[in-house]
């Protein structure tokens, strides 16, 4: 696990994993969940939520997520609009949404 100096991206990245924790597997989570738990209502705008997706690239290439869309793996990069976060599945290609 790489470790951040950045005091509140090491909070954002705490509040994912917590997020994904509480969640059964496959199940998922919008990074907005995030960045509100960690900078409240304002979590919602777009610096904040730009901030909370740099944290989800990396632990997205630590393997510890996934990015989904749509219901589907995605390639965070690639993918336009809402984005939807799980736990990493060795098996599954397919997300199931919310909850």
């Amino acid at each position: 696990m790489t470790q951040t100096k950045d005091p509140e991206d090491r909070r954002i990245r705490e509040a994912i994993v917590g997020l994904l924790d509480k969640k059964d597997m496959g199940k998922t989570i919008c990074p907005s969940e995030a960045a509100r738990e960690v900078f409240g209502q304002k979590g919602n705008e777009k610096e904040f939520i730009d901030r909370t997706r740099g944290v989800v690239r990396v632990l997205v290439g630590e393997g510890e997520i996934e990015v989904c869309q749509e219901g589907n793996v995605v390639d965070m990069d690639a993918a336009k609009g809402a984005i939807r976060l799980r736990k990493k599945s060795r098996d599954r290609k397919v997300c199931s949404e919310r909850s």
